[in-house]
């Protein structure tokens, strides 16, 4: 990481922490990075409370067997859970985050934010309610990955990304993005194909019936 001296826009975005903590103003740095950077590794200290000023950073998870799960993805205004909850227990970081784009981002070093935890009411709400908005979607993914079935979240997956007629997307990175296997996820993509819905080529998959992936992705049970 490296220190940016140029002036930024966090105070628009983040308004209340000048005054919220006079610890907290006087040791603000905005951070860069490249990306495909290593954001922090599965395992590492938490040094610093990280707010997105611009860019994003997907958070993953790694099993012993190297099997991923994106957990979710930190961007512009917003923070990382995983970060508040290692500050908060002391804690070493259980997955990694990587930088998607180039990234600029407010750091508060651990020592600052442990006393502006003290010192000042508004910022423990700032930094709970954060906390709160991003474990409730940890917790939705949880929930969609143990009881929702895995070919109504790869329609809803395919219908999500920006460019909805051609995707240049692999199974690998499909089934990281889904949590599941990537055998499952091409097994599943060609139950789709047979049934007239997408078109694939190598690392590219056309949706040729969106309507009908559509109504997968909104039925239920």
């Amino acid at each position: 990481m490296t220190n940016s001296t140029q002036q930024t826009d966090w105070k628009e975005l983040f308004p209340l922490l000048e005054q919220q903590s006079p610890t907290i103003a006087n040791s603000l740095q905005v951070i860069s990075l490249p990306a495909n950077t290593v954001a922090f590794h599965q395992g590492d200290n938490c040094d610093n409370y990280l707010l997105v000023l611009d860019g994003s950073i997907k958070v993953l998870a790694r099993s012993e067997s190297g099997r991923e799960i994106v957990l979710y993805r930190v961007k512009r205004g917003g923070s990382c859970v995983l970060t508040t909850s290692c500050l908060l227990g002391h804690s070493r970081y259980p997955a990694e985050g990587i930088t998607e784009t180039p990234v600029r981002a407010l750091a508060i070093p651990a020592k600052a934010f442990h006393h502006g935890l003290t010192e000042s009411e508004s910022f423990r709400t700032f930094i709970f309610n954060t906390y709160g908005q991003r474990l409730t979607e940890v917790i939705s993914l949880v929930e969609s990955i143990s009881f929702e079935h895995i070919n109504r979240r790869l329609a809803r997956y395919l219908l999500s990304q920006p460019d909805q007629k051609i995707l240049h997307v692999t199974h690998q990175i499909i089934a990281t993005e889904l949590g599941s296997a990537r055998e499952v996820i091409s097994r599943q993509l060609k139950h789709f194909e047979q049934n007239g819905w997408i078109e694939q080529q190598r690392g590219e998959i056309k949706l040729l019936k969106p309507d009908a992936l559509n109504q997968l992705a909104d039925a239920s049970d």
